[in-house]
């Protein structure tokens, strides 16, 4: 039974459970900007000593949180592949990210900071032709660019982080070099 709810509709099942498991180690920096909310509507934390504690909190919050998160980006490539179960997948790139979760963590932030900085490049002056064109010409007040442009760099940032992700995964697996 398990072998066909998992395989049946490809790895769309097993790809959710990861997924899951992806969200669930996001929480704690869910809650820790819950609280980081909280204390500062509060004012608890407003200046000095405490909102130097509550930064500190964050920031090591952050960073067990990406700790998590590192080995699941790779997992969510691992589940894919035929016979694998998600928690499989899950210990199987724990195991791949031994030793390398710092450089395998530097080349997620460097896809996320290439993502941010293509948006920004492409999106901003989108939007400035965009205000101009509604100023300029008022028949352009009802043509959804913006919407439209919105959708064209999603799914570029879709195949984009895809494949780089599975390049990275396989670069990891063809690694000889022993974990640091």
């Amino acid at each position: 039974l398990r072998g066909a709810l998992y395989n049946a509709g490809a790895p769309f099942l097993s790809t959710l459970a990861v997924v899951m498991i992806f969200l669930i180690q996001l929480l704690p920096l869910g809650f820790a900007a819950l609280i980081y909310t909280a204390l500062l509507s509060s004012g608890v934390a407003s200046e000095g000593f405490g909102l130097m504690l509550l930064y500190v909190f964050i920031a090591l919050t952050a960073i067990l949180t990406l700790y998590w998160v590192t080995s699941t980006c790779i997992a969510l490539v691992i589940v894919t592949l035929p016979g694998m179960y998600p928690m499989q997948a899950v210990r199987a790139a724990g195991d791949l990210v031994v030793g390398r979760r710092l450089r395998v963590l530097y080349r997620l932030l460097w896809l996320g900071l290439t993502i941010v900085l293509l948006w920004c490049v492409v999106m901003i002056p989108l939007v400035l032709l965009d205000s101009w064109l509604k100023d300029v010409w008022p028949l352009f007040t009802n043509v959804p660019m913006m919407p439209v442009m919105a959708g064209v760099m999603s799914a570029i940032t879709l195949v984009w982080s895809s494949s780089y992700i599975y390049i990275l995964y396989r670069k990891i697996v063809s690694d000889d070099a022993k974990p640091a």
